[in-house]
């Protein structure tokens, strides 16, 4: 634990399996393991986490939690066959219970200043987006705790699966066997009258329309979509049929998020478009001048324009 690794690796070799540690997206080898101990551990932990031992020619999943250093930890297990009739396994390792305060989580204090203001209006849609291990759903669950804690909202996520378990939110997990889809559970929740709506991940149309239905009748829904960057967060929405005039009316903030190293340690930075900003990108792309965008992205810090209307970040 002391490493601070997200997800622990063991991975199959001709003769052996090596131990991986993965931290904010980089792998780092800590040491070779034989086959024999390595088969017992891959037995043990799908043990732990109630999967079936003798079954090795199917992919498993399945979780489990434990307690270190007095932080309760739930451990996903995920074992993968590989051609060399061995089993892979991979754990990622999610404290419970714990969120990352805004001005902790960002490299710019002023970006969390915006992105609390954000989260206070009362209804609307905030999109965030970012390549694999980016920290989008860190970012998720500060919004959500400043949400709850700060604004004293009443907050419902839907996740797929729950990433993290908070006691100051209602989560509901995503179960496609038992018929717990996304879209059934959003039905459902606007029941419960939350003010605040998580969905880990906006991934098809019937999704996205509920999303943006959520946020039309008076609910902030905050969620993530797979983009690359801003403005191709709205080229996705628009693939899912959400149409232009309604990303003009909901939308409230896309943002796409990245890490950077300073002194030994990771912080956030992002990219966002919002309010006129981001109203005169919707309009250039709904009349095909993305290649000629004129509006700038706000994006708190320096930054330098790239071609097609994108930006990145440059440090001080």
């Amino acid at each position: 634990m002391d490493f601070q690794a997200s997800d622990v690796h063991l991975l199959p070799r001709e003769d052996h399996y090596q131990l991986m540690f993965r931290k904010y997206g980089y792998f780092q080898k800590i040491r070779d393991i034989s086959n024999d101990l390595s088969i017992r551990m891959i037995s043990y932990f799908k043990f732990l986490s109630s999967l079936d031992i003798s079954e090795k020619r199917k992919p498993q999943s399945g979780a489990f939690q434990r307690q270190f250093q007095d932080f309760q930890y739930s451990l996903r297990i995920s074992t993968l066959p590989s051609a060399c009739q061995k089993e892979s396994l991979a754990i990622r390792i999610l404290k419970q219970n714990h969120s990352m305060p805004l001005h902790e989580l960002c490299h710019f204090r002023e970006t969390a200043q915006l992105l609390e203001s954000l989260v206070q209006h009362e209804s609307g849609l905030i999109l965030v987006s970012g390549v694999t291990g980016s920290g989008k759903t860190t970012t998720l669950y500060s919004l959500l705790h400043y949400c709850a804690y700060q604004l004293n909202r009443h907050v419902i996520t839907i996740e797929d699966p729950v990433e993290s378990i908070q006691s100051e939110l209602l989560q509901i997990q995503v179960n496609e066997k038992a018929g717990i889809s996304y879209a059934t559970s959003l039905k459902a929740i606007l029941r419960h009258s939350p003010q605040v709506l998580m969905i880990g991940e906006i991934r098809d149309k019937e999704t996205a329309k509920i999303a943006i239905e959520s946020a039309f009748t008076g609910h902030l829904v905050i969620s993530t979509i797979h983009a690359k960057d801003s403005i191709n967060s709205l080229y996705r929405l628009h693939d899912l049929s959400v149409s232009y005039e309604e990303m003009r009316q909901m939308l409230r903030a896309v943002v796409c998020q990245t890490l950077i190293e300073r002194g030994g340690e990771y912080k956030a930075l992002f990219e966002m478009l919002h309010d006129k900003e981001l109203v005169n990108v919707i309009e250039a792309i709904r009349n095909d001048l993305s290649y000629a965008l004129s509006a700038d992205a706000t994006l708190v810090g320096q930054k330098k324009k790239l071609s097609g209307g994108c930006y990145e970040y440059t440090s001080n």
